[in-house]
């Protein structure tokens, strides 16, 4: 490695192991952000001539190990068997992650396309790269403006095929497991607050109807 600090050298090497990248496009990642991590990574995967090259045979691969025996998409059985290759439970949240990167748009399940895609966005072609970027996209979760992003995905992402609203235990879930992460103290507060409401205004509708049979 080129002469540099020992807090130069960690973030380089950590660089490296999270992207595959070389020692040079590491460098010029880091020195472009002024050494700070999340920026590196940021510019990395925005400069689509710097991203690691990702083997289409590799991706079929990857993409018929886990699709659907009857139907062409990865399905909920198939996301479990790729969260025990890389081993991620179903729940965490970085599963959410990857579905925003792969702009899936129906939870527990990712078309090929969707798959595919979402894998040369992030330079993922086998399972040793997939664990790789693991700590990478978790890390996207600190940005403020993906969090957003990730924010305004989920609820759209976790709703049922054909319905225009989220299923209230749905959303609570949404929120529980996003502000998990942002260690909001309000969150419990919140969901309480929503189910009270949800109450009161069900037996509003209840006392209406039978009023009126």
């Amino acid at each position: 490695m080129h002469k540099l600090g020992r807090g130069h050298r960690d973030k380089l090497q950590q660089f490296i192991t999270i992207t595959g990248a070389s020692e040079k496009i590491a460098l010029q990642a880091l020195k472009a952000s002024d050494w700070h991590l999340e920026g590196a990574f940021d510019f990395f995967y925005n400069q689509p001539q710097l991203k690691t090259f990702t083997d289409s045979r590799h991706l079929e691969e990857l993409y018929n190990r886990y699709k659907d025996a009857y139907v062409d998409m990865i399905l909920a059985d198939g996301i479990t068997v790729l969260c025990n290759d890389i081993q991620v439970d179903p729940q965490d949240i970085v599963m959410l992650v990857l579905s925003w990167h792969m702009k899936a748009g129906t939870m527990c399940e990712f078309s090929k396309k969707e798959f595919i895609e979402g894998l040369q966005s992030l330079g993922i072609d086998s399972l040793d790269k997939f664990r790789e970027k693991i700590p990478y996209m978790r890390s996207e979760l600190k940005d403020e403006q993906k969090f957003r992003e990730i924010y305004n995905f989920a609820f759209g992402w976790a709703k049922e095929k054909g319905q225009k609203s989220l299923a209230l235990d749905t959303a609570i879930g949404m929120w529980q497991l996003l502000f998990a992460e942002k260690q909001w103290p309000l969150v419990d507060h919140w969901c309480q607050f929503l189910q009270v409401i949800y109450l009161i205004v069900f037996h509003i509708h209840l006392f209406n109807f039978l009023d009126y049979v």
